[in-house]
Order: structure tokens, then C-alpha cells, then sequence
């Protein structure tokens, strides 16, 4: 049984939720492998809304261990609030599993991350300020803290040598210095409310897939903001590409199968950073009202803009894309006019091959295709020869510049409005 992969292909906030919470429903297992809390996955159920933050949306299915794996940053106090959130809500939380390798985000991260924010001047990120970025700059400075080390022998001299270390960087600016022995105590009780859902996930994915089990790697963020392949440095601090998805699981290549590309059928970006088919008008703010735009987890409104055929070219080829997830085409169906952008033009050059070169990509403007829109209400519909001929042009012109199929198109925010190829 091979590993099956939903990741996002643009700027994140692409409802991969919906599209994990579909396929989850056939899978025994679903994995979280990067990020932390700065990304939030919104499902709706029965009428019912979930957002999730850290803990696998697989976990909804009755009987799927959710598991989150070593290459997430793990905020304690958010998984315990996501936790007790499933609990008053009636959801088994029994078959959730958190690697002990996975990385702890302290209070000193967080504020961390606000001081390196605030101090970027004209040049800020945009980051949540959740702790992300400075926690995974201790993983590869080796004096992180992992969720095995909360039950060491060493835990606590490894976390006052932090502490310490980290005061005298907020001495220098002025900050509150963090407090060892009240860090010590919260994170102490942390780690005995999770302890039972702590294990080596590595062993037991490998266990699950020599049993034959279906297995899910939901993906969080996305490709234009994998550190490495997106615009950086207007990007996350983690590889939200199939790279990350490996080393974030321990996940073989070998062990891989389909893997899903999640897009709308628009585009939106949330922070800063390039962003080629931006815009800045009435029809972008009609967008972001028509598709409720906010963030899960910021509630940042989001700069919405038509659907880039160069940038999702390329999350094809980077990730290995065998199938499109689209969501939205309800939204974008409900303007007159709709576009596609098909190459970058700057100065006179024009060009179809993506590049994260801020420079270029800053000084460069899309050239469209325009198609029909008002595809009427298409909520209903869940066969693809039902759709109107206008909507279904659009879908084929996008797989034809791709080279990839579309195989589920979302026609409504509900789980069952889902047209599936």
C-alpha cells in the first residue's frame, strides 16, 4: 500500500483540509510531517466547523490514528487547547500519536519571533509570531528541546541554559527576561498531559505500512513558501514540499503514491512577499468576500488574485504532482470575467518559467487569457459533464497548461460538495 500525499501548491490557505478530510475518510492513518501552529486547516462536518492547528484533521475519522511527526514544532499549550477542543465536541482523541523528535516551541521562542519581527524595520516577513521560525533555528543550532527530552534527566538544565542564553539577547533590546523556574513548572505539566500520545512515529509508520495500512501525509503551508523552492525570504521556516514530507515522517520515497496538489481556483497569499497576479482593486476584494478569505488561524485578510499557470507549473514539477485538488470554482464562477495567467512579462522579456528571484518577480506582470464566468450555482452538482461548458473550459485549459488533472473540484465549503473524476 503506498503513501498518498495532499500539499498545497501556491501561497497556503488552499482548503487542503477538505480534500484530507475527503480522502481520510478510506485511510487507517493520517500524518502531520511540518510546520507548527502558524498553519490552520478549516473542515467543516454536518454543519459543524473544525480548525486545526497541529493536530492531524484525519483525526475526525473514527477509528484513524492522527499522527504528528518529527519534522513539526510543537506548541504544548496550543495541542492541549486543540485536544481538550475535540474532546467537548464528543471527538476520540485516543489515536493520536506525537513524535518524540519532534521540536517544543517555548515562550522564548514566541517572543523571539516578535523581537526579530519588529526589528526588520521596512523589510518584515509577515510571520504569526507563534515561535515557528526561532524554534526551528534551534533545531539546526542543535540546542533544541525535543518532546523526548521533556521526560530526560536533562531536560531541565538544557531549558535554563536556553533561557539563559536567550535572556541576554533580550537584555540587549530591552525585553522581559523569561522566567526558568515558571517555564519549568507550565512545561512540566505539559508533558505529563501528553505523555500518552508520545512514541517514535518513525517505528510506527513503518509498522503501519508493513501492516498494509492506508496512509494520509497531510501537508501544511505550501510550495511558494517552502523555504528552500518558494520566495524566499518571504516564506515559512520549514519544507512544506514532498522533501519535507519525507524527512518530516520517515517516509521512504519508495513508499510514495499519489500525490495531490492542493489549489483553489483563484489565488491568495497571506504576509508579504511577490506576488505576480495580485489584485489591488475591487474585483480582488470581491474575491476575498466571495471566498470568506480570512485566515484560519491569523484571521488576517488575505490578497486575492487570479489563478498563476506558471507558478503551478512549477509546484507540479517540484513536488511530483500526479493529481489537482481545485476548491472555490463556485467563487471564482461568480464573477462575469475570469482570468488565467499563462507567462510573466517584465520589461520586454516574456517568460513561463517561474522563478523566485524577488527581483523579477516584483517587476513582473502577468499576461491573461480571459474566460466566460457566471457559471450559476453549481453546489449541487456533483458530476463533471454537469457543469456548465464555461466552467468546464477553464478547468481543461489549466490541465492542459499543467500537464496534470484536476481529479476533485470543490463546488461549496461541505465535505459532500465535492465533484470527484
Amino acid at each position: 500500500m503506498k503513501v498518498d500525499v495532499v500539499l498545497g501548491s501556491f501561497y497556503g490557505d488552499e482548503g487542503k483540509g477538505k480534500i484530507i478530510d475527503y480522502l481520510g475518510t478510506k485511510a487507517d492513518v493520517s500524518v502531520r510531517a511540518t510546520g507548527g501552529n502558524n498553519a490552520g486547516h478549516s473542515i467543516e462536518v454536518d454543519g459543524e466547523k473544525f480548525v486545526f492547528h497541529l493536530i492531524p484533521s484525519g483525526i475526525l475519522n473514527k477509528g484513524t490514528t492522527a499522527i504528528i511527526g518529527n519534522g513539526v514544532v510543537v506548541d504544548p499549550k496550543v495541542l492541549i487547547q486543540e485536544i481538550d477542543a475535540l474532546k467537548e465536541k464528543g471527538r476520540d482523541v485516543s489515536k493520536l500519536r506525537i513524535s518524540d523528535k519532534a521540536h517544543v516551541i517555548f515562550p522564548y521562542h514566541i517572543a523571539l519571533d516578535k523581537l526579530l519581527e519588529e526589528n526588520r524595520g521596512n523589510s518584515k516577513i509577515g510571520t504569526t509570531a507563534r515561535g515557528i521560525g526561532p524554534c526551528y533555528c534551534d533545531k539546526y543550532e542543535r540546542c533544541g528541546i525535543r518532546i523526548g527530552d521533556l521526560y530526560s534527566k536533562d531536560f531541565e538544565k538544557k531549558l535554563e541554559t536556553n533561557i539563559n542564553n536567550k535572556n541576554k539577547i533580550f537584555a540587549l533590546y530591552g525585553y522581559p527576561e523569561m522566567d526558568y523556574k515558571e517555564i519549568l513548572k507550565e512545561y512540566k505539566k505539559y508533558a505529563k498531559t501528553i505523555k500518552k500520545y508520545v512514541c517514535d512515529t518513525t517505528v510506527l509508520i513503518q509498522e503501519l505500512i508493513a501492516k498494509n495500512k492506508k496512509i494520509i501525509v497531510e501537508g501544511a503551508q505550501a510550495t511558494l513558501l517552502d523555504i528552500d523552492f518558494g520566495s524566499y525570504p518571504f516564506v515559512t521556516s520549514s519544507n512544506p514540499t514532498i522533501g519535507g514530507i519525507l524527512s518530516g515522517s520517515g517516509i521512504n520515497a519508495h513508499q510514495i503514491g499519489e500525490v495531490y496538489g492542493v489549489m483553489k481556483a483563484y489565488s491568495s497569499r497571506v504576509g508579504e512577499g511577490p506576488y505576480v497576479t495580485e489584485l489591488k482593486n475591487e474585483t480582488g476584494d470581491l474575491i476575498r468576500e466571495l471566498g470568506h478569505e480570512y485566515g484560519a488561524t491569523t484571521k488576517r485578510p488575505r490578497r486575492c488574485g487570479y489563478l498563476d499557470l506558471v507558478a503551478l507549473k512549477y509546484a507540479v514539477l517540484v513536488n511530483g504532482i500526479t493529481a489537482l485538488c481545485m476548491n472555490h470554482l463556485d467563487t471564482i464562477g461568480k464573477l462575469p470575467e475570469i482570468k488565467l495567467c499563462v507567462a510573466y512579462k517584465n520589461g520586454d522579456k516574456e517568460f513561463k518559467e517561474f522563478t523566485t528571484n524577488e527581483e523579477i518577480l516584483l517587476n513582473s506582470k502577468p499576461v491573461y487569457e480571459t474566460f466566460k464566468g457566471d457559471f450559476q450555482d453549481i453546489s449541487n452538482i456533483r458530476k463533471y459533464d454537469d457543469l456548465p461548458e464555461r466552467a468546464r473550459k477553464y478547468i481543461e485549459r489549466i490541465e492542459e497548461y499543467v500537464g496534470v488533472p484536476i481529479k476533485f473540484i470543490g463546488v461549496g465549503a461541505g465535505r459532500e460538495e465535492m465533484i470527484v473524476r
